[in-house]
């Protein structure tokens, strides 16, 4: 497993995330269409990377099997009260999945959890919205994760 592939896993996983999501796409279909279409494959001209294969499957299960739990946390706190189902769909796979793994993924550190979902959103959006990100992420970790991010 090589950081790059972890990094490529996270943006197909967001991407899984949002074609679910919009597009009303089950589990195992998105599995295969990802791992046969996307993964490692160029379209339109965009080379995709490889990605780890487990480690994409194991965020994607774990973000579905906990979303009730995972959403009651974004919406906690996103701040201003602004509930997650008024973010855009992009941004709240995002959330989701970076949610996943500082919940359930101890095995990866809470400070490169929250900067590669601060990448994932900033190649579809720009610092305001990446801004978010790190501010949700960062008070889950804080939540989840307080001896390793110290308080």
């Amino acid at each position: 497993m090589s950081l790059d592939q972890r990094s490529a896993a996270r943006l197909a996983i967001v991407q899984a995330l949002y074609q679910m999501e919009v597009a009303g796409k089950g589990l195992n279909e998105i599995y295969a269409e990802f791992e046969a279409h996307w993964i490692g494959r160029e379209i339109e001209g965009v080379q995709y990377k490889p990605a780890e294969l487990t480690f994409f499957r194991d965020v994607l299960q774990g973000v579905l099997t906990d979303q009730v739990a995972i959403d009651r946390q974004i919406d906690r706190v996103l701040s201003g009260g602004w509930p997650l189902a008024r973010v855009e769909a992009v941004m709240r796979a995002s959330l989701r999945a970076g949610a996943y793994e500082l919940r359930s993924r101890k095995d990866v550190p809470a400070r490169a959890v929250i900067k590669e979902y601060v990448d994932v959103a900033g190649a579809f959006f720009g610092p305001t919205e990446s801004g978010m990100v790190n501010a949700v992420l960062d008070k889950i970790a804080r939540e989840e994760r307080s001896g390793e991010m110290g308080g």
